[in-house]
């Protein structure tokens, strides 16, 4: 199965952003692709947090959530569309939810993220907590694919790569971990840990970024990458919008698992 993860940088304009999501889909289809994975903040990467109010939609409609939809049906993909604001009961806050589409268009799931980032060192403060409502349940689909094999696909975003518990309950062939790292964190630890979770759930892992300076002036890590069941990197960009794309092998995820049982092994 092809696997591809878009790397953005985005703005603070919804149209914008989602034509140049438009084009990496396309890219990424003509080179055959079947799941894709958008960054998350995809939509609007806006000037200050509370943008994403102003963009927010309600489950199961809205422009953002019809876009993602109608590439996926139009362009023959599984899309998951890195995070979209959808709307909650509290009025100051939305759900930064992960949304998979079959090419059906049909959506299969949502996730909605649970760890809400915080960091502070003095230069640079993030507090999520503030616009976004976290998200409680674990949430993985089936994707059959061409290749003949179903593959058990485990959603996260961004912030949830710090805990490791959260994958270990996905029980997933193949981790998505769309994201928006700081270049502070990223830099730090995003390649480590993404390897990490790899090697700890025997799996692929698929992270799509953002990756540049934005308009609002913050600069994320980029480096998206793919990694295989081994822990090895088998593909990545550093910076820019692009598109990075590898192979996952259902065969190589089973070979792996039977020289190393771990999976089997775990009593807690």
């Amino acid at each position: 199965m092809q696997l591809a993860a878009l790397q953005m940088v985005s703005g603070a304009s919804v149209p914008a952003n989602l034509a140049v999501a438009r084009q990496l889909l396309e890219q990424a289809a003509a080179q055959g692709a079947e799941l894709v994975v958008l960054p998350e903040y995809f939509c609007v990467m806006g000037m200050k947090e509370t943008d994403k109010l102003g963009v927010q939609e309600a489950a199961g409609e809205g422009p953002i959530q019809d876009f993602l939809a109608r590439c996926a049906n139009e362009l023959g993909l599984w899309i998951v569309g890195g995070t979209v604001p959808l709307r909650t009961s509290d009025n100051l806050r939305v759900r930064n939810s992960s949304l998979a589409y079959a090419p059906s268009g049909q959506c299969v799931a949502r996730y909605d993220k649970i760890h809400l980032f915080r960091f502070d060192n003095g230069r640079e403060q993030y507090d999520e907590s503030r616009v976004i409502e976290g998200g409680s349940a674990p949430v993985t689909f089936d994707l059959p694919s061409v290749d003949g094999h179903t593959y058990r696909v485990g959603l996260s975003v961004c912030y949830d790569l710090r805990f490791p518990e959260l994958y270990r309950a996905l029980k997933a062939d193949v981790l998505l971990v769309p994201s928006a790292f700081t270049f502070t964190t990223g830099q730090a630890h995003w390649e480590v840990l993404l390897r990490a979770r790899a090697v700890e759930n025997l799996c692929y892992v698929v992270a799509a970024a953002q990756g540049g300076v934005h308009e609002n002036g913050r600069r994320t890590w980029g480096q998206s990458l793919v990694v295989g069941p081994w822990g090895e990197v088998l593909a990545q960009q550093a910076s820019d919008p692009g598109v990075v794309m590898a192979q996952a092998q259902f065969e190589r995820l089973q070979a792996v698992r039977l020289q190393l049982p771990a999976l089997n092994h775990v009593v807690l």
